[in-house]
């Protein structure tokens, strides 16, 4: 096998596509696009952020919400990760996004995305934000028999290597029972 190197460079596939949903200080909602987050714990999550209208809502409300960009919804998506709600005040309804306050936080779930994170801000410092979990929700067309099913969901991922959207596959595996065939 041969190798190409690439050099340092933020490359981990799959990426998600993370749309962080935020109340400014007038109840107005806005919406970003961020790639570069993780869930870190069993209730936090870590996204990489430069200052933004969405960080300056942060600060304000201390609360968010990240929804998972879906197929049909790309444009959208992309849409508020390329605008900047400090230049477009009405982005949200520009990209044809509607909100339902999150019962759990102060923040908006974007309804046409059908899964979210529904968070408290733990801290942001140097760029990074934590979030402590507080609840996850699903719209019932994306659930089968009681858990989020994401043949339903069809959240894309990004590819940083071709600057794309890809969709999910197929399932190839099962977690914590494949591997087992290896143990002596």
């Amino acid at each position: 096998m041969s190798r190409v190197d690439f050099g340092a460079k933020p490359i981990m596939l799959p990426q998600p596509v993370l749309i962080i949903g935020t109340y400014d200080e007038n109840g107005v909602p806005n919406a970003m696009n961020a790639a570069w987050g993780i869930t870190t714990d069993f209730k936090e999550i870590t996204i990489s952020l430069s200052e933004h209208k969405t960080t300056a809502n942060l600060a304000v409300r201390g609360a968010f919400t990240v929804s998972m960009a879906t197929e049909d919804q790309v444009i959208p998506c992309d849409y508020v990760g390329i605008e900047s709600g400090n230049d477009v005040p009405d982005k949200f309804a520009r990209a044809g996004f509607h909100a339902t306050k999150s019962s759990y936080v102060d923040a908006p779930l974007i309804d046409e995305l059908p899964m979210a994170l529904e968070c408290k801000v733990k801290s942001f410092e140097d760029g990074i934000l934590i979030g402590e979990i507080v609840n996850v929700s699903a719209d019932e067309s994306v659930v089968t028999n009681g858990k989020i099913d994401p043949k339903k969901l069809r959240p894309i991922t990004f590819d940083p290597c071709n600057n794309t959207y890809v969709a999910l596959g197929d399932v190839v595996g099962n977690a914590f029972r494949d591997g087992a065939s290896l143990k002596g």
